[in-house]
C-alpha cells in the first residue's frame, strides 16, 4: 500500500523546513494542499518542480475531491500540507487521515513547524501539560461559554485568535478567568515577530494602545490549585462583596471555587441562598 505523508511546512520563515520534508515533496505523485498558492511558493523557493500534481483540499472541498485523493493514494504516495504549519491542526486534514487509515494505507507524519507549540515553548508558562483549543468562537456568548468550560483546568491554555477579535477575546478572558499571566504571540518566525508577556489586563492595555496585526496565538496560565479551604464565614464575605459589585452568581461561583477550595456547586448554593435573603 502507498503512504500518505503529513508534511509540516513553515509558518512564516521559509528556512523552517526539514530536509526530509523537501525530499518527500519532490518524490510524491500528488501534493494535497489547503492553499496551493502557498505551497507553490514553497516549492518554487526550493526548486522543486511546480509541474508536479497539486490539488486543493480544504473545509469546503467536495466528497469527490477526497475520492480523487484516495484513488491516487491507491497507486502512489501522496503528501498533505496545510496552509502553514502542521497539517491536521485546525484544518480538514484529519478527515483525509481517517479515510486513508480506513483504506489500509500507511500514514506517516513529517514533523516540523507548529504555531501553538512555538508560542507555548516561548511563553514562559508551564509546558508540561497544556490544552490546545483552536480558535475562540467569534460571538461573545459562545466565546465566554468556551472559556468558562476550561476556567478551572490547571493546564496551560492555548487559543488562536485574529487581530480584529483580539481585544474582545482578551476582555472575555479577563472577565471569566480573572487576572492571569498570558503570552500573546504574533507573526511567529516572521520579520515582525512579537511575544507579549504579562497579565491579561496588561495585554488589553498594550493592544488598545497599538492595534495588533498578523496571526495570533494566546498562551494563558492554568487555574492555580487552592492551597487552603476557606471557612464559611470567609467565603460568605467574598460572595457578599462580589454581589455588591454586580457580578453574576455563575461568575462568582466559578472564581471563588478556584480560589477557596470549595466545590463550585456548593459555592453557587451559598450565593443563591444569600441572594434570596
Amino acid at each position: 500500500m502507498s503512504t500518505l505523508y503529513l508534511v509540516a511546512t513553515p509558518i512564516g520563515n521559509l528556512a523552517d523546513i526539514t530536509h526530509r520534508a523537501l525530499r518527500v515533496l519532490g518524490e510524491v505523485a500528488l501534493i494535497v494542499a489547503e492553499d496551493t498558492r502557498q505551497t507553490r511558493k514553497l516549492l518554487a523557493h526550493y526548486g522543486i518542480e511546480t509541474q508536479r500534481s497539486l490539488l486543493s483540499y480544504h473545509e469546503h472541498s467536495s466528497a469527490g475531491q477526497l475520492e480523487q485523493i484516495l484513488a491516487t493514494l491507491a497507486q502512489d504516495d501522496v503528501a498533505l500540507c496545510s496552509d502553514a504549519g502542521t497539517p491536521g491542526i485546525n484544518d480538514p486534514g484529519y478527515e483525509l487521515v481517517r479515510a486513508a487509515i480506513g483504506a489500509g494505507h500507511t500514514v506517516s507524519p513529517i514533523p516540523g513547524p507548529s504555531a501553538p507549540l512555538a508560542a507555548l515553548i516561548a511563553s514562559g508558562l508551564p509546558s508540561d501539560a497544556f490544552l490546545y483549543l483552536g480558535y475562540l468562537p467569534r460571538k461573545a456568548s459562545p466565546r465566554r461559554r468556551a472559556i468558562t468550560a476550561v476556567a478551572e483546568q490547571p493546564y496551560t491554555l492555548i487559543f488562536l485568535e485574529t487581530p480584529h477579535r483580539l481585544l474582545d477575546a482578551l476582555c472575555d478572558l479577563q472577565s471569566v478567568l480573572g487576572e492571569r499571566q498570558i503570552a500573546v504571540a504574533r507573526e511567529l518566525t516572521k520579520m515582525y515577530e512579537e511575544i507579549f508577556r504579562g497579565t491579561i489586563g496588561e495585554a488589553i492595555a498594550r493592544f488598545k494602545a497599538q492595534a495588533p496585526r498578523g496571526e495570533i496565538t494566546l498562551v494563558i496560565a492554568g487555574a492555580k490549585p487552592s492551597s487552603e479551604v476557606w471557612d464559611e464565614a470567609r467565603i460568605n464575605a467574598q460572595i457578599a462583596a462580589a454581589l455588591s459589585e454586580g457580578k453574576k452568581p455563575s461568575q462568582i461561583a466559578r472564581q471563588l471555587a478556584a480560589e477557596s477550595g470549595w466545590p463550585r456547586r456548593e459555592v453557587y448554593q451559598l450565593i443563591t441562598g444569600e441572594s434570596q435573603s
